[in-house]
């Protein structure tokens, strides 16, 4: 998956590529694309999912609501949305962790998480993580899962979109939830990696 994963400045390349070509034959503005950040960063993304997270690991009655019906309790913060419809938050504990693939294409929950990575739609990724999750992850994110904690793999659909409640870090205690919102990464939402640590 190396040779699939772009750097920021080849990513930020093309994307302005893209948007000049796209002005210059008619099909945006430059206040469109301006509105489409603005969406992204403010209305829908990561953020959206790292406070509902933080509100879980602040909030145990609210945390038992996210498990047991993530889309009524996002709804709860006015997190809501197309292909958020059906999901399911998955709680990684000291001997589980969940970590989410879609196998078909790139099903994903997002209101809570915004636009899928690209190598989320990879045919590499969705294919190697159901088989070897364990060295994927170790390989390609950097990210070791002790022998003894179980791996779980789940297979996010059009039907149900699965994502994951990151453990707390530790030295959180009398955190505020904007300061553990912080620490929430869409990669520790994905499964992929564990929520920052306390700094």
């Amino acid at each position: 998956m190396n040779d699939i994963i772009r750097t920021p400045e080849e990513i930020a390349a093309r994307v302005k590529a893209l948007e000049s070509i796209l002005i210059e034959k008619g099909l945006m503005t430059t206040q469109m694309v301006d509105r489409l950040v603005e969406i992204y960063e403010t209305e829908v993304g990561p953020q959206l999912g790292a406070k509902v997270i933080a509100k879980a690991w602040s909030d145990p009655d609210y945390k038992a609501r996210l498990l047991e019906d993530a889309t009524e309790a996002c709804k709860e913060l006015g997190i809501s949305g197309l292909q958020g419809e059906d999901m399911v938050a998955l709680e990684n504990t000291d001997d589980v962790q969940h970590t989410v693939v879609c196998t078909l294409c790139s099903c994903y929950p997002w209101p809570v998480m915004g636009l899928p990575p690209n190598w989320y739609k990879e045919p590499q990724y969705r294919s190697r993580m159901v088989r070897e999750p364990r060295k994927v992850l170790a390989e390609e994110f950097g990210f070791s899962v002790h022998e003894s904690k179980e791996i779980r793999i789940w297979d996010s659909s059009s039907e149900m979109r699965y994502w994951v409640l990151p453990q707390r870090p530790a030295g959180t205690e009398g955190w505020t939830e904007e300061q553990l919102a912080e620490l929430v990464t869409r990669d520790s939402m994905i499964g992929v990696g564990d929520a920052k640590a306390a700094s």
